[in-house]
């Protein structure tokens, strides 16, 4: 290996679930969406019980999926949020999401994000964040999610970007709940 063949990848079964072109105009479609890459993340082994995308936020077109890849990458920052900022940025060839003449992008992740992705967030370009199952839940199953201010909502509303908390939490969460109960590594417990 070589300081330059280092690399972030999805796993193969991505496409399947997540075609370039893929349009969810619902919310609720765009968050049963990543739930489902978590799930699928989990049953084929590829990595944790994490799902996050980028959509356009008022079309919902897809922009990028991303899916936690922590442990079959041994990157420790391959959390399902940086993966689909990541790949976002490359895909519209831009280091912002939030260029001049781009439609509004969103983020929707199956969990809260912990305190890295958090930090992600702002530098994105993201206008809006929807997360699913909480801090809490994730915790509950053993994953430490870092220290984040008590007020993060309101620091990301104070910087432009919507927070939307909790949407579909019991769903969200049943995918934490099904990956603790299986057994799975935990890699930062």
């Amino acid at each position: 290996m070589t300081w330059q063949s280092v690399r972030f990848s999805l796993p193969p079964w991505i496409e399947e679930v997540a075609p370039q072109g893929l349009v969810l105009p619902t919310l609720e479609e765009r968050m049963r969406f990543v739930i489902e890459l978590a799930n699928r993340n989990v049953k084929a082994e590829t990595g944790g019980p994490f799902g996050a995308a980028i959509f356009e936020a008022a079309s919902g077109k897809l922009i990028a999926p991303g899916v936690n890849r922590v442990i079959p990458s041994n990157i420790p920052t391959a959390h399902a949020e940086v993966m689909a900022i990541s790949i976002a940025g490359q895909m519209v060839g831009s280091f912002t999401l939030a260029g001049a003449g781009m439609p509004a992008a969103e983020l929707v992740t199956s969990s809260e994000p912990c305190s890295m992705c958090f930090g992600a967030i702002p530098w994105s370009g993201v206008r809006r964040m929807v997360f699913g199952a909480t801090a809490e839940d994730a915790e509950a199953i053993g994953f430490d999610e870092g220290p984040k201010p008590d007020n993060w909502i309101e620091a990301l509303e104070e910087r432009g970007i919507e927070v939307v908390a909790g949407f579909l939490a019991e769903e969200a969460g049943a995918a934490l709940r099904a990956y603790g109960e299986g057994g799975y590594e935990v890699y930062n417990g």
